[in-house]
This record gives C-alpha cells, sequence and structure tokens, in this order.
C-alpha cells in the first residue's frame, strides 16, 4: 500500500466536505423520520476507487467507493467521523463504509465510503 503512504506523507486536502450524521425524530404513529445534520466543514482528499452497475427494481444505480483521507480529531469528538455518517459536497453523498488511521502516527484518518446515483 505504497500509494497510501506515499498520499499520508504530503497531503492535499483540497475539498471541503461537510460531515453529516443521522438524525432520528419520531414521527408520531410508531415510526421514525430521518434528517441529517451537519457537523462541521472538515478538509478533504478524495479519490474514487472503483465503480459498479446496481440493478434496482426499474431504476439502474451506479456506486463508487471512495477514499477520503482528512485529518485525523480525538476519538469521540464531534469532528472525527464515524462509520454511520456521511459526507456532503454539493450534491454529492458519500456514505461512510469504515474509518481507519491512515497513519502509524495518527495525524490522518481514512474513511471507506460509497456514492450512489440513480441512472
Amino acid at each position: 500500500m505504497s500509494w497510501v503512504r506515499e498520499e499520508v506523507s504530503s497531503p492535499v486536502l483540497d475539498r471541503k466536505l461537510e460531515l453529516q450524521d443521522l438524525a432520528l425524530a419520531s414521527d408520531g404513529a410508531g415510526g421514525w423520520s430521518k434528517s441529517w445534520t451537519t457537523l462541521g466543514a472538515i478538509w478533504a482528499a478524495v479519490r474514487a476507487r472503483s465503480g459498479r452497475e446496481i440493478e434496482q427494481g426499474a431504476q439502474g444505480r451506479s456506486r463508487v467507493s471512495h477514499r477520503i483521507l482528512v485529518r485525523a480529531a480525538p476519538p469521540g469528538s464531534a469532528a472525527r467521523p464515524r462509520a454511520d455518517q456521511r459526507f456532503k459536497d454539493g450534491g454529492r453523498v458519500f456514505l461512510i463504509r469504515a474509518v481507519t488511521e491512515a497513519d502509524a502516527r495518527g495525524r490522518y484518518l481514512l474513511c471507506w465510503a460509497d456514492e450512489e446515483a440513480v441512472r
């Protein structure tokens, strides 16, 4: 994984993403209403990894997997991405699937995320 080491040694965090958390609220009828709350802005390096087409009912979708590198924040901090959150960039949404430290010193985090689009 030399490409990760090279990227982490001198990263270019050139994309401003919104970190969002899922908020659930009771709908009063025994169900839940979902909405996303913006926690703040994070600068990142976004790299596409792979893509594929998904058939879902009558609609097709494309799913692209991304590696998103961000500065680390302490565990428990609202600025530290988690696997149940998402990044938003305008109309683009990246669902975070996993987060790991990208370097031995813990300066950066590597987020594995999926972006889906209806075609």
